[in-house]
């Protein structure tokens, strides 16, 4: 990657040139909400970086022309749009099987394979410099993952059967995934259900706390309006019981995390699937954003697939895993796209806190190599995919075959200087923060 000789000055305004065309508009609405999402990024280079995808993209737009292992085929498949090393985790499958797989897929979008093994690199490279890893032993890393990731694809190209490639569920992941999977058995509907709710002459209602935001007539109105039309978008597997769409409460809620910021968010509980309390479910609605990585591509046939980006997250994900959450749908609110998906209470994200040995690093990497050429092999032709009309694994494995050599030196390189360069864009955006230079972000007084 080739990284532009500016000055800390000059890089400076053009990340908040890219910020502001990013997040300037929910930023205007609610400047608390980003203030709140920028602290988190100002915490470390990580991050940072998992904050600022559209940056990202900004840096590598040259590649939509073209790359190495980029042609036709390889620049038109689905991708996750934000994929880094803290972005796996578990879920309940509509099968009723934990799985341990790669997690939000809000950026998700058609375009070049290479980018989401990029974006993991970087991550990879900022997580082993916190935690003092050598260069050297950084490199061994994204070696792994580069070698892990080529081996799964050539096996899925070249017709391997299920039980030579299985997903990582109880009975076939280890170390540390092994845990988060046995962490996410352990939980309860019950437990998440108490976090939230409440018994109120026998019935269950959202409890009121800080984050929620009581609804008057008129906005009930509209989210159960909302609410019907999402139970278009279900699959008929998901709709075995009426009662269990029974709409028993609902909360207004508002995003201050670092991908939700300024977004409002609903949540609506629902019967389950009987009368019992503890099998109610809590569905959230929330207004799905442009993903960054489509400001950088510019193929109509592939903007034109989607009514909007509620639309477009729920068809990636459905893409991009086999058996998705069965709740997952879409839906529309005061004229923008929406999300709606279950609060899981079996969603565990991989905990990298304790992970500091080098090679316990390197094994888990390997895993998340494999877990992101099954994502990619997905959503193909196999599938009944109409933007992806080819068998993603071959084209991607045809590429990569064409120099074999080169693969993993090309991610090496790319985590080094990006992670390098996301370092010093997390100095040179903390001194912005620091200094009240992002616009709207403070009033007068609150920048005192």
């Amino acid at each position: 990657m080739s990284v532009p000789e500016l000055s800390d000055e000059q890089r400076g305004e053009e990340i908040l040139a890219v910020f502001d065309t990013a997040f300037g508009r929910l930023l205007a609405a609610d400047p608390a909400a980003f203030r709140v999402k920028f602290r988190k990024m100002a915490a470390s280079a990580s991050a940072f970086h998992r904050g600022a995808a559209c940056l990202f993209y900004h840096d590598i737009e040259a590649e939509r022309r073209g790359g190495p292992y980029l042609d036709d085929r390889t620049s038109r498949v689905w991708i996750h749009g934000d994929l880094h090393a803290e972005n796996f985790g578990t879920y309940m499958d509509s099968n009723g099987r934990l799985v341990f797989h790669v997690a939000d897929f809000d950026e998700a979008y058609v375009g070049p394979f290479t980018w989401d093994l990029k974006r993991f690199a970087a991550s990879v490279a900022l997580l082993g410099y916190a935690k003092a890893l050598s260069d050297g032993q950084i490199t061994d890393v994204v070696t792994v993952y580069a070698d892990a990731y080529r081996e799964r694809i050539h096996a899925l190209a070249t017709g391997a059967k299920s039980d030579e490639v299985p997903p990582f569920t109880l009975d076939t992941a280890e170390g540390p995934l092994l845990g988060a999977l046995r962490a996410a058995r352990s939980r309860t509907r019950s437990e998440l259900l108490d976090s939230m709710t409440e018994i109120r002459d026998f019935e269950r209602r959202f409890a009121s706390g800080p984050g929620t935001v009581e609804l008057d007539a008129a906005d009930r109105y509209k989210i159960l309006a909302a609410f019907d039309g999402y139970l278009e978008t279900l699959p008929d597997s998901s709709l075995a019981r009426p009662d269990s769409y029974r709409v028993k409460d609902v909360v207004g809620r508002r995003g201050a995390g670092i991908g939700s910021a300024g977004l409002p968010s609903y949540d609506i509980l629902l019967e389950g699937h009987s009368d019992a309390l503890e099998n109610d479910v809590v569905i959230r609605v929330r207004q799905a954003l442009v993903p960054a990585v489509s400001r950088h591509l510019t193929d109509p046939a592939v903007a034109r697939c989607f009514r909007h980006e509620g639309h477009r997250t729920v068809m990636s994900q459905r893409a991009l895993q086999a058996h998705p959450d069965p709740w997952l749908g879409w839906t529309e609110l005061d004229g923008a796209g929406q999300l709606v998906a279950e609060v899981s209470p079996y969603a565990v994200g991989l905990d990298w806190s304790d992970l500091d040995d080098p090679e316990e690093i390197a094994l888990v990497v390997a895993d998340l190599g494999r877990a992101t050429a099954t994502m990619h092999a997905a959503a193909d032709e196999t599938s009944g995919d109409s933007l992806v009309p080819f068998s993603t694994e071959r084209a991607v494995d045809a590429a990569i075959a064409a120099d074999e050599e080169g693969f993993a030196p090309l991610l090496v390189d790319f985590a080094h200087t990006y992670g390098a360069r996301a370092r010093a864009d997390h100095r040179i955006f903390v001194e912005l923060f620091r200094s009240g230079r992002i616009p709207g972000l403070w009033t007068v007084t609150e920048r005192r």
